[in-house]
């Protein structure tokens, strides 16, 4: 890489080849540090243009996805064609393009919800007609329409089962440690990735989450611990939490660094501090103010879920000193809480 007074030049080479320099007018170097903060920065004008028009918005590298309410419903999906309208045309003048083949659109909401905007079949998206998606993939979790997670628990669980199967043909020749290592890198990781969206799930779903975990826990303890025979025993000899109480796990520490660093600020924006109309003794043990949901689907939402389990923890445990310290009271709390799977 090197640069002449007329302009910056670009070349590859490879062993002992080299390509003819080429003239780069825009842009800076693969890899170059400057990189992520030059292209976040080129990218900015996407969240004032969604701002305009009263759209949400989250930028994750090259992929932009809006978000709106369907309180007034034709004003909403007005907003939507015109934010879309607007961007469609700054990608163009930006030397971007707005992919219609890669773009998916989904309305989530209950079933009742969701019968009311039938109506609503298509998103316009530069000019091409967007069909609504029974689910979508964002970040490696499936989101269905409703939010089951059914999609979602049903890939997990069938990734988790062929490491499972895997792992059974080599356990004879690996001892406990180092299969233990790789249960947790291979199944644990799996069952603990975003599960957090998963709070308030059917009994089903988790039970199948469950059946993965028993599972890589016979085979961790195959030939060497035959005198633990229940799956529960097994867990908690090797200190691992079920999976409902592992979902409960990652929403208390998230609302912990939430609470104590006010990041991200669209979690921070939902989590209240429990304030009494009188003094009484639980004004200073650091409560959450539960907020009025009426359906179960609105007690899933991190708003109302967070609080609820935040408040169910003992006064020791909320107050630890260090997201450390909470961790540790934190599962020997739920150990401690734990009779059955």
């Amino acid at each position: 890489m090197f640069a002449e007074n007329h302009g910056p030049y670009q070349s590859v080479h490879i062993g002992q080849h080299s390509y003819t320099p080429t003239l780069c007018t825009s842009g800076v170097p693969q890899g170059s540090v400057l990189e992520p903060l030059l292209f976040t920065i080129f990218t900015s004008p996407v969240s004032n243009i969604a701002s305009l028009h009263n759209v949400h918005q989250h930028q994750y590298a090259d992929d932009t996805q809006l978000i709106i309410s369907l309180f007034h419903f034709s004003a909403e999906i007005s907003n939507l064609t015109g934010c879309l309208s607007a961007l469609n045309s700054w990608f163009c003048i930006n030397g971007l393009a707005l992919n219609p083949d890669k773009s998916d659109a989904i309305l989530l909401g209950t079933r009742q919800r969701s019968a009311n905007y039938s109506s609503l079949t298509t998103v316009d998206v530069a000019g091409s007609g967007i069909s609504l998606s029974d689910h979508i993939k964002v970040l490696g979790v499936t989101l269905d329409k409703h939010l089951t997670f059914d999609n979602h628990v049903n890939s997990v669980s069938r990734s988790a089962f062929y490491h499972i199967r895997a792992m059974r043909h080599i356990r004879s020749a690996l001892t406990e440690d180092m299969v233990k290592t790789i249960a947790c890198a291979l199944v644990g990781a799996r069952l603990d990735y975003a599960n957090s969206v998963l709070v308030g799930i059917t009994t089903k779903n988790v039970a199948r989450l469950q059946r993965a975990q028993n599972a890589v826990a016979r085979i961790v303890a195959w030939g060497t611990n035959r005198q633990l025979t229940s799956s529960f025993a097994l867990l908690k000899h090797y200190h691992w939490l079920p999976v409902h109480q592992r979902i409960q796990f990652k929403i208390a520490c998230i609302t912990y660094k939430t609470i104590h660093t006010t990041q991200p600020a669209y979690l921070n924006s939902v989590l209240e501090h429990y304030i009494p109309s009188h003094t009484l003794r639980s004004s200073d043990t650091n409560l959450l103010s539960v907020p009025c949901v009426h359906t179960c689907f609105g007690s899933r939402s991190f708003s109302a879920a967070a609080p609820t389990i935040w408040n169910s923890l003992p006064f020791d445990v909320r107050n630890s000193c260090s997201l450390a310290s909470f961790r540790r009271k934190l599962k020997t709390f739920y150990f401690s809480t734990s009779s059955h799977l």
